[in-house]
């Protein structure tokens, strides 16, 4: 049966998920790159930008299972660019240059549709706007039996979150305050309630925790 998983969802000590002031030079806003240094340094990272080398161990353990099984992912808007409101250049093809590591149907949650736009190795960005269930259903489809895995930011995680439809959750605490930004935990009160919840610490200082849908 096809689950929906979060994987590798960092969040701050004071529950941010992002940064505030984001833009197209500083995605995870004023975060920079503290939400995420655990791993950008793991070998899963490298493989998957291209790289040699990289971190083995638990870190690169929980990073790995990003993708197997994943048929197609669901983000929102801000994930995909910093751009707001109506599209004023269709030209941007997201943060992950021409061959983005995707490698299946990822589907954007958007209020302005766009054209689809089909990437090299695999990724084809659908545009759509639709709520969690609809969009999930469309995933779903095109998943082909496999997984689908919602990628963030942490408005949309919540938003599946609180309509009960995330199935597995790895979230990473991360030991940085931001003070500031996009929290994943708004309006989730009595959330841990639903999940089985397990933690491992890392020697790199981050914390994986696991929720599993009871």
């Amino acid at each position: 049966m096809s689950r929906v998983r979060v994987h590798n969802f960092s969040v701050s000590l004071d529950g941010f998920s992002a940064g505030a002031d984001q833009s197209q030079e500083a995605p995870f806003g004023h975060a920079g790159q503290r939400l995420v240094q655990w791993f950008t340094g793991t070998r899963s990272f490298h493989v998957m930008t291209g790289q040699e080398g990289g971190s083995v161990g638990i870190d690169d353990a929980f990073a790995s299972n990003w993708g197997p099984g994943i048929g197609a992912e669901i983000m929102g808007r801000n994930k995909f660019g910093p751009q707001r409101g109506p599209w004023t250049d269709e030209e941007w093809k997201g943060w992950w240059g021409e061959e983005p590591p995707f490698r299946t149907p990822v589907f954007v949650l958007t209020h302005h549709v766009r054209p689809s736009i089909e990437m090299k190795g695999g990724t084809t960005f659908h545009f759509i706007d639709a709520s969690p269930a609809e969009a999930l259903a469309a995933a779903k489809e095109a998943a082909g039996g496999l997984d689908v895995r919602i990628g963030g930011g942490p408005a949309t995680v919540r938003q599946f979150l609180a309509a009960g439809l995330i199935d597995h959750m790895h979230v990473v605490v991360v030991p940085i305050i931001l003070g500031r930004g996009e929290s994943l935990w708004d309006g989730l009160e009595g959330l841990e309630e639903s999940f089985i919840i397990e933690s491992v610490s890392s020697s790199s200082g981050v914390t994986h925790v696991t929720f599993t849908r009871h």
